[in-house]
């Protein structure tokens, strides 16, 4: 069995569950996005922030981006490529450079950004809290929310359930018929809210003017989310775009949310219809209980979180201090093994939870946990290293199903949008493309030369899917799927190398991730 050059975290891992308790847990609301605590599923994401009086769900699904598919390779590309190359092997690099920033970057030279969903907001009134505390237990998934306002305990806890597809809340109070609050949908753009009887509707299509002289512009994806309230006492009520609940002890709220989008097409696709997709996951999970949905998501989450478990012998009692002041301490150079153990499981939580079905599309910048309409580098899919790191540690951290989608998006990629950059820009066989794409297969050189010129992308794409063979020795994933997209890479290659002035077959134009 080959380990790759990470195994050295995995000298004191046991192949049993450890006794610890892998649990981040705080004594007060996340006061920003960045201490909410991330829940999801592989396609349905949260940041959940906690609050008292009021709680947010950030939402998150994972194909929701703006723009469209579109060929955005230079037409001038190929037909000035000899130019440029003779430049650089005669060490003109200036004139190669103002070349090509005319005749290679992409037209469009940049694309548009993954979105947020919007929010679920909770409102509580009168809420004086005590004995607060929020956690997040990476071991079930779970996150959850307790404290007492005068003689009552009130509790939330929340999941994205894999096996029914839906994000699911539960608010409880330890005394009948303390529950009051409201529930809201919200999105700022090109969405609206609707309310009827114990439901919230999010209709919603990306619109785009601005973009209209690039192609990208206009009527796009189209998107939905359901969310529904189900009540065990007391009273619901829709009213002004929101649901008024009253009088209760226990309630149950289930929320999905889809779109368009198809993979296979590398584009929304108008056959589908993400409304109809909502209606029947929230049909199918209202008619289960909470423990049914539960046990549901423990018995798929479960298993895949006890593949590795790693226990650093330490001080165990830090476990009782709040997650923040252990990190506080380590900060200040106090040693903390099991918080070390905690942030390495961290990690192939975060991996779980946004690339795994029924998810289809892999882990981008942000996993699938981003808040902005225009995210940093748009969230996307930068194929120079970052979407590669993210699935490095995929087979020695034991989460290997994560890769399914890794390796999926890699081969569909290389189909027609690969094989048009590499026939259309280079003159060349098999596939590439550059360094950042989206869920449209963008693949032309965007967001500058300097570092956009990465036509052995989809080798460094390929170098993960070997890895995964050399380490899985899974023979038919090599000759199905692995094989065919790694020989066309190989053939790009191939056709790209052009000779220096020694005679020795070098690449150009190219550059090395992140290297001025």
């Amino acid at each position: 069995m080959r380990f790759a050059g990470v195994s050295f975290l995995l000298f004191c891992c046991h192949m049993l569950f450890a006794q610890q308790e892998l649990k981040l847990w705080y004594t007060k609301p996340s006061a920003s996005w960045n201490e909410a605590l991330p829940i999801g599923n592989g396609r349905l994401g949260a940041m959940v922030f906690g609050g008292v009086n009021n709680e947010t769900f950030q939402l998150n699904e994972e194909s929701l981006w703006s723009g469209k598919k579109i060929n955005d390779v230079n037409p001038e590309a190929k037909s000035h490529l000899a130019e440029i190359q003779n430049l650089l092997i005669n060490g003109e690099n200036e004139k190669a450079h103002e070349l090509s920033k005319k005749y290679l970057l992409a037209t469009p030279p940049n694309f548009q950004s993954y979105q947020t969903l919007g929010d679920l907001r909770i409102s509580f009134p009168g809420q004086s809290p005590t004995e607060y505390k929020r956690s997040l237990d990476i071991s079930t998934g779970i996150t959850s929310v307790s404290y007492k306002s005068g003689d009552v305990q009130y509790t939330r806890e929340a999941f994205v359930s894999a096996p029914d597809d839906v994000m699911v809340i539960r608010l409880t109070s330890s005394k009948p018929n303390q529950l009051h609050f409201k529930i809201n949908l919200v999105r700022d753009l090109d969405a609206s809210i609707q309310s009827s009887g114990n439901t919230l509707q999010l209709n919603g299509q990306m619109v785009d003017l601005s973009f209209a002289d690039t192609g990208e512009g206009g009527m796009d994806m189209k998107f939905n989310a359901l969310a529904k309230v189900i009540n065990k006492d007391g009273s619901v009520v829709a009213a002004q775009n929101s649901i008024m609940v009253k009088d209760a002890s226990e309630v149950l709220i289930l929320l999905t949310a889809a779109t368009d989008y198809n993979l296979a097409k590398l584009d929304f696709d108008r056959s589908i219809n993400p409304w109809a997709t909502c209606q029947k996951i929230i049909k199918n999970a209202e008619v289960k209980s909470y423990d049914q949905l539960l046990q549901n998501h423990l018995a798929e989450f479960q298993p895949l979180m006890k593949k590795l478990s790693i226990d650093i012998k330490g001080d165990a009692s830090l476990a009782n201090l709040p997650t923040s002041e252990r990190l506080e301490r380590v900060k200040k150079g106090a040693v903390d093994n099991g918080l070390t153990s905690l942030y390495f499981q961290f990690g192939r939580y975060l991996l779980l939870s946004s690339s795994r079905l029924p998810g289809k599309l892999p882990a981008n910048l942000q996993g699938i946990w981003n808040k902005d309409y225009d995210a940093p580098w748009k969230s996307d899919y930068h194929t120079n290293i970052n979407i590669q790191m993210n699935y490095w540690p995929v087979d020695v951290a034991n989460v290997s199903s994560s890769m399914d989608a890794f390796t999926n998006f890699t081969e569909t990629l290389s189909k027609e949008a690969g094989r048009n950059v590499a026939s259309q820009m280079y003159g060349a066989k098999g596939w590439t493309v550059h360094h950042a794409t989206n869920i449209f297969g963008r693949g032309g050189i965007i967001s500058g030369i300097h570092w956009g010129t990465s036509p052995l992308a989809a080798s460094w794409l390929c170098l993960n899917i070997w890895e995964h063979y050399l380490f899985t020795q899974d023979k038919k994933f090599l000759q199905e799927q692995a094989y065919p997209v790694m020989r066309e890479a190989a053939q790009f290659v191939q056709s790209f190398l052009i000779k220096d002035k020694n005679g020795y077959l070098v690449t150009a134009p190219s550059m090395s991730p992140e290297n001025s």
